[in-house]
């Protein structure tokens, strides 16, 4: 495939938000092009049959056919090949945040550091609303992990460190975040089993870009991460395989194109609100020359 066959699945009239339907491994090579930012919320190979409770229920917590159980030397592959495609596409300041569990995120870390990157920080997103432990023989589930790190070791990224002072009371932000699980309103259009809170992404993208960036995600899903970019007035494109959360994220996208609604989405993440109230911030995309080839 080549920049002139890829067709986007959709694409805002704004041009700050692109999505592609594919596979990310075929996409990724086929066009030239750099990001300030990529969040990637990739397999975590955990789906095995388990079980939780949601909404008082029990109910079966597998993910799906991509996301089933797999072998250590399976998951190091797979992992070294993604971040590999990333890292070509990331500007030489750039930075790469990875979401996971205990299941992948030391097999992340190992890809990461094998291609050069720096780690900066391991986040500890601690869920104020996790769901019971219905089996009671060890710690309720409560944790994920968000690794971030700069593309070289000694190349200097872009960090909004007083920006992240000001959300945390004037006070240095730890890389612990007590943030809740994903809220009733987030999905309307539909959920995707594994949807990020739009208040997580905010903050990562906040503390990592300045407005007009470019994000890239390469395992996009029903695009929290390109919600949020275009809440914050950054540039998105997703690469998303499965058409129905593909159909999904241009719902979601299609509702802020109304100012209500945008601004009752801004409204809704705390760490936005902070941020307006002492720095008004323009959310509309400048018009400006820099587009993807497609």
């Amino acid at each position: 495939m080549t920049m002139s066959e890829i067709i986007p699945f959709y694409k805002s009239t704004d041009r700050a938000f692109t999505l592609l339907k594919g596979n990310t491994f075929e996409l990724l090579p086929s066009f030239k092009f750099s990001f300030d930012m990529i969040f990637a919320d990739p397999p975590y190979f955990l789906s095995n049959g388990g079980i939780s409770v949601q909404s008082g229920k029990i109910v079966c917590v597998d993910k799906g056919e991509w996301d089933k159980n797999q072998h250590n030397d399976h998951i190091d592959a797979f992992n070294m090949e993604w971040i590999s495609l990333c890292r070509d596409k990331l500007k030489e300041n750039g930075t790469i945040w990875v979401s996971g569990t205990y299941h992948n995120i030391f097999s992340v870390a190992n890809a990461l550091k094998t291609l050069g990157f720096k780690i900066l920080n391991v986040i500890t997103w601690a869920k104020t609303n996790p769901p019971p432990n219905i089996s009671c023989r060890y710690f309720t589930y409560s944790t994920e992990f968000i690794i971030w790190a700069r593309k070289y070791e000694k190349k200097p990224h872009y960090f909004n460190y007083e920006l992240m002072k000001l959300l945390n009371e004037n006070k240095q932000m730890t890389d612990v975040w007590r943030m809740p699980a994903i809220s009733p309103w987030e999905k309307k259009h539909g959920k995707h089993p594994t949807q990020k809170p739009l208040a997580l992404l905010a903050r990562t993208i906040m503390a990592s870009t300045k407005t007009n960036a470019w994000i890239l995600d390469p395992f996009a899903g029903s695009s929290t991460t390109g919600i949020a970019a275009n809440l914050l007035g950054r540039r998105f494109l997703g690469i998303e395989k499965e058409e129905e959360y593909a159909e999904i994220s241009c719902r979601r996208r299609d509702e802020i194109n109304n100012m209500n609604s945008l601004k009752y989405y801004r409204s809704k993440i705390n760490d936005i609100k902070i941020y307006d109230k002492y720095i008004p911030d323009n959310v509309v995309c400048d018009e400006i020359n820099i587009e993807l080839p497609f």
